[in-house]
């Protein structure tokens, strides 16, 4: 799932590549990817994209007032094309669920693979309002305080891993960074957020800042095809199982749930105690 490093890079891409440029035709070829009806989605028709930024993991297109914002959900993905068919594609027909044309002729695909479908597009004139995800998120990632970070974290119960991924809580971490980021801190995942200690919370803190800021720095300016392979090619343990810890060297282990993973060192977070599966038995801390 594309997290707040690989959106704010597709925000970059698009400033610098998309603005100025007039939308003259938006295709839909995923009718379930529109989760709007007012303004409709060919009103963008016309106008001149004047902006492009990201709330959470949402991505914004402002375009003249109007905003395309896309949730890219766990298989979804922004594709630029220097030059865009100039047939309507087909509704239903493989993973492609909206194309923008812009007046150049080149213009952008917004697409899923698999068959479970989460990619949601939004045509809104308030983002904040407008947009249910974006009105319940919890401060940025990257702009919250360490004071304020601190606070957040102790206040939720349950596992530091559910709080780092909760969207409501703090905004544009999901499954992967998290992963890397109490990698970093040296923490294991269920241990519970409300009882970290002075030390660890500052250790937490400064590693979500770490991680994602070294994120950014090496996606940003990179072209949109890229930063998928960019961002596998640098993570230490997550998507890793089996292969050693690029720290100590230990096996990085995995923990399934129903529909997803995690992964961890045990030597770097858990005192060399493998965690047990929750479906199995009690988790270890």
């Amino acid at each position: 799932m594309p997290e707040l490093p690989e959106v704010e890079a597709l925000a970059a891409f698009l400033r610098e590549n998309a603005v100025g440029k007039v939308v003259t035709r938006v295709d839909l070829a995923g009718i379930q990817t529109l989760k709007t009806f007012d303004p409709p989605l060919g009103s963008l028709a016309g106008l001149e994209v004047t902006g492009a930024g990201r709330a959470g993991k949402f991505l914004d297109l402002d375009v003249s007032g109007i905003h395309l914002v896309v949730h890219l959900a766990r298989a979804g993905w922004l594709h630029w094309r220097a030059e865009l068919p100039t047939a309507p594609p087909k509704p239903g027909k493989g993973p492609l669920a909206v194309r923008v044309h812009l007046d150049d002729g080149a213009g952008f695909d917004l697409t899923e693979q698999g068959t479970r479908k989460g990619l949601a597009v939004y045509v809104v004139r308030s983002p904040s309002s407008e947009v249910p995800g974006i009105a319940r998120l919890g401060p940025d990632a990257l702009e919250v305080d360490a004071e304020s970070f601190t606070a957040l974290m102790r206040g939720r119960k349950g596992q530091l891993k559910g709080a780092l991924t909760d969207q409501t809580l703090l905004a544009g971490i999901g499954n992967a960074y998290s992963d890397e980021i109490l990698h970093v801190a040296k923490l294991s995942p269920f241990k519970g957020a409300d009882k970290l200690t002075d030390e660890e919370a500052l250790r937490l803190y400064d590693a979500v800042r770490t991680t994602l800021t070294d994120a950014l720095e090496r996606q940003v300016g990179q072209q949109a095809a890229k930063l998928k392979g960019e961002k596998r090619a640098n993570l230490r343990v997550h998507a890793r199982t089996g292969l050693p810890c690029p720290v100590c060297g230990d096996t990085v282990r995995e923990v399934s749930f129903a529909d997803t993973s995690l992964q961890y060192c045990p030597t770097c977070q858990t005192g060399g105690k493998p965690l047990a599966d929750r479906r199995m038995s009690k988790l270890l801390r």
